[in-house]
Formats: C-alpha cells, structure tokens, sequence
C-alpha cells in the first residue's frame, strides 16, 4: 500500500516513472521535479534527488544526494555518504561510497570510488578503483578538477590528484601527482 502511494505522489509531483510497479521508494525519499526514474531502482533511507536528474534501471540507492541534472545508471550503486554533484554522470556497474563527485565530473562505467573527492570535470576511466581499505584503517582519495583517469587505475589512499593531471591507463598510483603532471 505505501509503495503505491509513493509512485503516485511521485508521479502527481512531477517524476516521470517508467515502469512505476518495478521502483521502490524508502518512508524518507525526495524527489525533485522533472526527475525520470527507470524501471527497477530501488530506494533505500537518506536519499535526496534534485530537479532534472535520471536514473536509469536497476540501480541501488542508499543515504546518498543528486544534485540538479545529474545522470546515475544503469546498475548503478550510490552508497551512504555519496554526494553527487550539478550534471555529474555516473555509469553503468559504478558504486559510489562516502565519496563528492563534483559538478561535471564523469565516472562513466566499471568503477568504485570510496572515501574521496573528484574534482569538477575530472573524468574517471572504467575500471579505476579508490583502494580506500587496507585491511586496518580506511583513507581518502583526492582527485582535482579537471584530472584525467585512465582505464584500470588503482588509486592507492592515502593519495591525491592535482588539478589538471593525467594519470596513464593501467596505473597503481600509490604517490601524490602534482597539478598538470602526467603520471
């Protein structure tokens, strides 16, 4: 019975719900307006989605903010503590824990990021991990605006990004990059 109520309410407010019957909402979801919701996502406690977001099928969120314009899935897993920024995109098979993405930033597919910050407009290549846990305490990962991931990077915390640096595809980074560097 709630869930019925909560599709409608949704939908009277101004989500659009592609497959209404599949989504599941928490007592305590917010939707904003103009928001699209695929079929079979599933909402845990703490989420908060702004005007104008997507989420596309079968993606898993829990504790977890969308900022205005965001796109998140398919099979996507936003975690508690993920803040996802302004027109960030958030892929396919992505799990997101304790972790900003600001605005623009791209994590587009095959990634964990934990324990961290990406910068604006950084772009994060499939399969990159934060190694966050080392078996005894966690550590964060700092990425700068603007970085470039490459494809099947390990990024060993405790560690940091700077701004406008590269790191080649196939990196274990487990030392600080300076801004602009190339690593």
């Amino acid at each position: 019975v709630f869930q019925a109520r909560a599709r409608s309410a949704a939908m009277l407010a101004g989500a659009t719900l592609v497959a209404p019957e599949t989504v599941f909402f928490s007592h305590d979801t917010i939707l904003g307006r103009d928001v699209v919701i695929e079929p079979n996502v599933f909402f845990a406690p703490g989420v908060t989605v702004a005007d104008g977001v997507t989420i596309r099928a079968f993606s898993h969120i829990e504790g977890a903010k969308i900022a205005m314009g965001a796109l998140v899935g398919p099979y996507a897993r936003l975690r508690p503590g993920a803040d996802i920024g302004p027109k960030v995109h958030i892929g396919n098979f992505v799990e997101i824990k304790n972790a900003a993405i600001d605005a623009g930033a791209k994590v587009n597919h095959l990634t964990y990021i934990g324990d961290a910050h990406v910068g604006a407009g950084s772009n994060i290549g499939a399969g990159t991990i934060t190694c966050n846990y080392d078996g005894f305490g966690k550590y964060h990962t700092d990425i700068g605006a603007g970085a470039f991931i490459g494809s099947n990077t390990a990024l060993v915390a405790p560690v940091s990004v700077g701004d406008h640096a590269i790191v080649g595809a196939g990196s274990t980074i487990a030392r600080d990059v300076p801004a602009g560097a190339v690593a």
